[in-house]
């Protein structure tokens, strides 16, 4: 233990279990619906296919070091963002971006603000970097009170505020507007807004990064792309900040294979598009359906590719877990904070996807 970072010693460890679909053959895999990830439940588009067939012909592919500047992906970034190639960088996994960013602009006894509960993962990379991680929670309907948050902000003087927009596990959607005002507000204070799930949404914050300094947004291939076996991410901001973290941004940690299959993605975005907007047709069709189950107390509204459902209490809750689990159907059972007690957060496919869950549902007893 006395050769452990003192900051590590007692840091309580991101919860990631191993999981049923990694066990089991190709074939049993099949029978798996994982709804617990909130990664896409269809193969990404088919360019990347075939993009990876072309390459994996190539020899040195396999014994040399990747591009450490793959233009052709800067310049699709800066066309599917609608801003300069210089607001743009990608990363090897915006969980990559978020340590690369804490290690830049974080030192020992920084106070962080997060608006929780949310993705636990940055809490993580924030305390182990030595910093003093803080809580703002939503209210019990997971709105904001706004007022208070801006009094809080104003009490801690956070080095750094992270939100994710929409929020995990909610779907909650923050306004624009409202996250204008307080990134103009505290103008020494980095705002890092975790847009992992834009593409559900539609709205975003990442145009202001031209007005901001203080403005960084981190964006996902995990979801809406259906890339993420490939882990890849990349970061909108200001061209100063772009210019800092390339300073040690280790360039070689994203793999050719990755690389290829971003490109293939924004070459494609219409296929992503499409999936999108049947993710969202069947999100509204579910929670229709949800409701229809007399254990089911609240379905948050969701600006994301999942909803989180509130039962009416925690055995019943736990039931409908484990019946599902029962028929390979697997969701997220988050318990780091007292708002999740009596929830489950279900990933959103397909219609026919999600009509396979609502069968099981319908065996629950309550």
């Amino acid at each position: 233990m006395k050769f452990i970072n003192k900051y590590l010693r007692n840091l309580a460890p991101y919860k990631v279990a191993s999981h049923k679909v990694w066990e089991v053959s190709d074939e049993q895999r099949k029978s798996i619906l994982k709804l617990d990830w909130n990664e896409a439940t269809i193969p990404p588009s088919p360019k990347v296919k075939e993009r990876l067939k072309k390459l994996v012909e190539k020899e040195d592919v396999y014994f040399l070091y990747p591009s450490t500047n793959n233009d052709e992906i800067l310049q699709r970034l800066s066309i599917y963002t609608k801003l300069p190639v210089d607001n743009v960088q990608y990363f090897a996994s915006s969980d990559s971006l978020h340590e690369y960013l804490v290690r830049m602009y974080i030192t020992v006894g920084d106070p962080i603000l997060v608006l929780g509960p949310t993705y636990d993962n940055f809490r993580l990379t924030s305390q182990a970097q030595g910093a003093v991680v803080n809580y703002f929670n939503y209210e019990d309907d997971f709105s904001i009170d706004e007022d208070k948050f801006i009094k809080s902000i104003n009490q801690l003087s956070p080095s750094l505020v992270y939100i994710c927009n929409p929020n995990n596990p909610s779907g909650n959607l923050l306004s624009k507007e409202f996250l204008k005002k307080i990134i103009q507000k505290f103008p020494e204070t980095i705002f890092l807004v975790d847009e992992a799930y834009y593409e559900f949404s539609s709205q975003t914050i990442a145009d202001e990064v031209v007005n901001f300094p203080n403005l960084f947004v981190s964006r996902t291939f995990s979801k809406a792309f259906g890339i993420a076996n490939f882990r890849a991410g990349y970061l909108i901001s200001d061209v100063n900040n772009i210019q800092q973290l390339s300073k040690i941004r280790n360039p070689k940690n994203f793999t050719t294979f990755a690389q290829e299959a971003v490109i293939a993605v924004l070459s494609d975005v219409d296929y992503m598009e499409k999936y999108v907007s049947e993710v969202n047709e069947a999100k509204k069709w579910f929670s229709i359906e949800l409701y229809k189950l007399d254990f089911v107390e609240q379905v948050f509204e969701s600006h994301a590719n999942f909803v989180l459902v509130k039962f009416t209490n925690f055995d019943t809750k736990m039931n409908v877990y484990n019946k599902l689990i029962e028929n390979n159907i697997f969701v997220r059972n988050l318990l780091h904070s007292d708002l999740l007690i009596n929830t489950l957060r279900i990933s959103i496919g397909t219609k026919e996807q999600m009509n396979i869950v609502v069968d099981v549902l319908k065996k629950v007893k309550s």
